[in-house]
């Protein structure tokens, strides 16, 4: 019979809305409110002061905390309450009609009250009402009214991203960078560009230079020839053969161009033994080791060559055929400079076209012409990290360009290489967010936010705004 008699209280409330006085926040106020989503169900703990709210003792009030979505549309239905005067009270108790509901005696003990119903996605964002339908001796409803008292909120982290605009360089510096491996008869220093295979390595340099000289965008600024010797044979032999055959190559190189004098200059090693400490660092050769050791040794280098030769024969035959004859290398740089491109349509032209020959800040100001976040302005800054690799500004606009399409391993590469910097902590703190560590996200804005970084400040405010409301903790409603 009761269960009827709640239904009708529900009815009542639908149809004559507000009608008597208040009874919540007035006369029976509600503390410790809190509405928590666990697992699979909404939870709702709260503190009613029954003790200091009297009813007659013919006279009762069912309380019935209603969760509300927000458009109106979904709503759900905690345990009720009944607050109940003597007479009412004892009839419930001896008449057991109050099973679906938890049963007071008013003036007599405050409510702790716990309850829980189906989690539903709409809730995030729900009021929670307390229906309260006031009924008589008859169970006939007397007045009733509904009580908004507190609304959900789930606070989602919204990123704010913080690229930063490069300085625009004076002189757009660049340069291409390569090794040939020129071979040379045997102890000798002429320089034959058809023997073996030197048509393809003169065609290395050659073809270096002439990807910017005939760009009327590029002014080539100087040119750099560095050879290598490998170890075996006389030391004094080897300065000789390094010396000679750079000089020889920067002659080769000199006569095929009008370069004026003093514009290619050389440098030479006599015997490339840091090459050599590379490739043994990355192999798998038998006593690796013990020649990394003597490699390291401070002793004279024919001594040196001669002790590997003589401690490991077999490894040394298969580093004298398939090691040295690599380590005998030109290296060559050739340095030049870009011309600054003063219009937008110029930079998106060149983007498209030849993206090498753009400066960071060229870069920036195409990316500043589209729409943030869009296909085209993430690959602005993927191409512009792919031209400046270890540019610390390049890797930091690349790592907020991939926390937007949600790679977050990528954004995490190019921070390791994008340094330290107030903006370098506040990304972190972005990526640390996104990746729901905000423990960890706080932590960075609030260091970012002491170094000066205004954006931080913003930041911190979201995560005591989080904290505030996580799980859905209520925000209470002032009527």
């Amino acid at each position: 019979m009761k269960k009827i008699i709640y239904s009708l209280c529900l009815l009542a409330l639908g149809a004559t809305g507000l009608s008597a006085q208040r009874v919540i926040r007035r006369q029976l106020p509600v503390s410790g409110l809190e509405l928590r989503h666990r697992s699979e169900e909404m939870k709702l703990d709260m503190s009613l002061e029954a003790s200091k709210f009297s009813a007659s003792k013919d006279q009762e009030y069912i309380l019935t905390p209603v969760l509300v979505s927000a458009d109106g549309g979904d709503s759900v239905v905690f345990r009720p309450v009944i607050i109940a005067g003597r007479n009412l009270y004892y009839r419930h108790v001896r008449n057991n009609s109050h099973a679906d509901a938890g049963l007071y005696r008013s003036g007599k003990t405050d409510i702790t009250y716990t309850s829980a119903v189906d989690y539903q996605p709409w809730m995030d964002n729900a009021v929670l009402k307390i229906n309260t339908c006031r009924q008589g001796c008859c169970d006939k409803p007397t007045g009733n009214y509904s009580d908004p008292v507190a609304r959900i909120r789930r606070v989602e982290y919204t990123p704010v991203f913080g690229y930063v605009s490069p300085v625009a360089d004076s002189v757009k510096e660049f340069k291409l960078e390569g090794s040939a491996f020129i071979n040379f008869p045997v102890n000798r220093t002429e320089l034959y560009p058809t023997y073996m295979n030197n048509p393809a390595e003169l065609a290395k340099i050659t073809g270096t230079i002439d990807s910017v000289k005939g760009d009327p965008d590029v002014t080539i600024t100087s040119i750099f020839i560095k050879g290598f010797a490998s170890p075996e044979g006389p030391y004094s032999n080897n300065v000789r053969l390094a010396k000679g055959r750079t000089a020889t190559l920067k002659a080769y190189v000199e006569n095929l161009y009008s370069f004026p004098s003093g514009f290619i200059t050389t440098d030479y090693l006599p015997e490339n033994w840091p090459g050599l400490k590379a490739y043994m660092q990355k192999s798998q050769l038998a006593n690796r080791d013990a020649i990394l050791a003597i490699i390291d040794r401070d002793m004279d280098e024919d001594a040196k060559n001669a002790l590997i030769e003589r401690s490991y024969p077999n490894e040394y035959a298969f580093l004298l055929a398939n090691v040295y004859p690599g380590l005998r290398r030109s290296d060559y740089i050739i340095n030049y400079n870009v011309k600054s491109y003063t219009t937008l349509e110029e930079i998106l032209k060149v983007l498209h076209t030849a993206p090498q020959k753009l400066s960071l800040s060229e870069f920036y100001r195409a990316a500043q012409s589209m729409t943030p976040g869009s296909d085209e302005y993430n690959e602005v800054f993927e191409t512009a990290v792919r031209m400046y690799p270890s540019d610390e500004v390049a890797n930091l606009n690349a790592a907020n360009s991939a926390m937007r399409r949600g790679d977050y391993n990528g954004a995490a590469r190019y921070l390791d290489r994008a340094g330290r910097s107030p903006e370098v902590t506040y990304a972190r703190g972005v990526l640390a967010a996104l990746r729901k560590d905000y423990g960890s996200a706080e932590s960075y804005f609030r260091q970012a936010a002491s170094e000066g970084y205004r954006e931080a400040e913003a930041a911190v405010s979201q995560m005591d705004e989080m904290k505030r409301f996580a799980d859905g903790r209520v925000e209470i409603i002032d009527n």
